[in-house]
């Protein structure tokens, strides 16, 4: 009877423990299973936030990228980024010339070909040419005028001078040029430094042709503004004014961004009423009648937007504006011989520019033309440095410009001599930029 009571309290035990050990594990998988709902309710809760977020930024970027919210897609072009350094004969510049293994002479020549259908024609009558070379680091330089600020600097990879320029709402920089003709060419290279993806979306540096070259609004002006932001593609703004009147306000769609943040070159070409600007070799705008008809158009500025001046800066440097842009096929073809200061060079060196390519281009075009037609290509120096130096590189210069038209153009290295005159022969005084720049040049002699 005992062990009858015995085993009966141990079963009830068990039972007691099954019991307890059931509870206990029911309550063990209730309060993981919330566990797992709660994560999986935050999971859930994360996944629409970045999904929201990431909607949300789309929305932002077609806006802006629109220009007026359409939801037109950017279209992005081919770049090229290319670093075109000064042309000042005085200083020997050995970086760009063939290494070793010729890659050097290889990526020059890549560059070169990129080029190859730019049409840019620069001036052939230096208006105003400023490359800093007279005026000391820390000042502002002597020919120049502003509202605002700015200084010349140097950089350890552009040992070149440029002007800094700080952002304003009514910030110019005027060069000292007035009375510009209906037809002339603007060119010069941009530096920008501490762009990143925080770069603010009103962040433009804007070219003005102005019918006064004061620091107050002109009556007539045409200007493009083009963008350093990085977070979007903001594009190129085109603006006017005729007689107080706007009368064009578009912003050209344009992803630029991998262009800016490198080394770049601003061509612009202005033929009476029509504007036309390059941003290295391609064009970006051009507007038939952005200015207004006979009208004297005084000056240009330099107008910079939207940077922060703590961590970004943006520089101009190589600045020359030259009477002209004309056709020169029909003046070679007419006169038989041509003169242009437009084929630019490496410093110390025979390595062609590439925003050069519009003059050669057109060289081709005539030799292509005419079948018959064969040319001497006779290069000039500026008088800066040795004598026997600047003639052997008077002669290496035109030795490029005939290797371009072959290798880059296919014409037949029969039809083209060379020849190499240094300083010997100055069209003008060699004191000043503007005499040099007309010095260093390249003849096209009809045989």
């Amino acid at each position: 009877m005992k062990k009858s009571t015995s085993y009966l309290k141990q079963f009830l035990l068990i039972i007691g423990l099954l019991l307890v050990s059931q509870t206990s594990e029911a309550q063990f998988l209730k309060k993981l299973g919330k566990a797992a709902e709660r994560a999986a309710e935050r999971t859930v809760e994360r996944r629409v936030e970045q999904e929201t977020s990431e909607k949300t930024d789309q929305a932002l970027d077609s806006i802006f990228e629109s220009g007026e919210g359409n939801g037109k897609q950017k279209q992005p072009l081919p770049t090229e980024n290319e670093n075109p350094t000064q042309t000042d004969d005085s200083v020997s510049n050995d970086q760009n010339e063939t290494s070793p293994s010729g890659t050097a002479k290889a990526n020059t020549a890549q560059t070169i070909k990129v080029y190859s259908k730019f049409d840019f024609v620069p001036g052939d009558t230096p208006i105003f040419v400023d490359d800093f070379s007279n005026d000391f680091i820390g000042d502002f330089p002597a020919r120049w005028n502003t509202n605002g600020s700015g200084e010349l600097v140097t950089l350890d990879e552009y040992p070149n001078k440029w002007l800094k320029l700080l952002p304003g709402y009514n910030t110019a920089y005027i060069p000292d040029a007035t009375n510009l003709p209906e037809e002339f060419t603007l060119e010069f290279d941009v530096l920008a430094t501490g762009l990143d993806k925080n770069t603010s979306s009103q962040s433009y540096l804007g070219i003005v042709v102005s019918d006064n070259n004061t620091f107050k609004k002109g009556t007539n002006f045409g200007m493009v503004e083009y963008s350093f932001c990085q977070f979007i593609g903001r594009g190129v703004v085109v603006e006017n004014n005729i007689a107080s009147k706007r009368v064009i306000r578009n912003e050209v769609n344009a992803d630029i961004r991998s262009i800016v943040s490198e080394k770049h070159h601003i061509s612009v070409a202005v033929n009476k009423e029509r504007f036309r600007l390059w941003i290295n070799e391609n064009k970006f705008i051009d507007v038939p009648r952005l200015l207004p008809s006979n009208t004297q158009m005084q000056g240009i500025k330099f107008k910079l937007r939207g940077t922060d001046t703590e961590k970004e800066s943006i520089l101009i440097g190589n600045i020359k504006i030259a009477k002209g842009g004309i056709d020169l096929r029909r003046k070679l073809l007419a006169d038989g011989k041509i003169s242009t200061n437009g084929i630019l060079f490496d410093s110390g060196s025979a390595t062609i520019q590439p925003q050069s390519m519009g003059i050669i281009r057109q060289i081709y075009q005539v030799l292509q033309q005419d079948k018959s037609l064969k040319l001497k290509i006779v290069g000039h120096t500026d008088a800066d440095g040795d004598d026997n130096k600047n003639m052997q590189l008077s002669q290496k210069r035109a030795e490029a410009v005939k290797d371009a038209l072959v290798t880059i153009y296919n014409v037949s290295s029969e039809r083209l001599s060379t020849d190499g005159k240094g300083e010997s022969e100055p069209v003008e005084d060699n004191s000043s930029a503007d005499g040099k720049a007309q010095n260093r040049r390249v003849e096209f002699i009809k045989l």
